[in-house]
């Protein structure tokens, strides 16, 4: 189930940002902390697209199956919005 690995991948990203409060309290160096504060970035994008795949790729074609197609250009355009914001 795709629900499962996101919530896995989540917990990860969750992990790592408790790590970065660790690093604080720590005083890590400036551009350790900064590394890291990317790799949360990317991780948390990873998870967007993956979602955002899912949703074209089930309920879009799910509404477009169903002759929703107008209800399917909406959200293609929703999720293309909100993409790149």
């Amino acid at each position: 189930m795709e629900k499962q690995k996101f919530i896995q991948r989540l917990k990860i990203i969750e992990g790592q940002v408790r790590g970065l409060q660790e690093m604080l309290h720590k005083n890590a160096y400036c551009i350790d902390v900064i590394t890291q504060t990317s790799a949360v970035k990317r991780a948390l994008s990873g998870v967007e697209d993956a979602i955002m795949v899912n949703h074209l790729a089930t309920c879009v074609v799910g509404q477009m199956k169903k002759g929703k197609e107008s209800t399917a250009v909406k959200e293609i355009l929703k999720v293309y919005k909100i993409k790149n914001k």
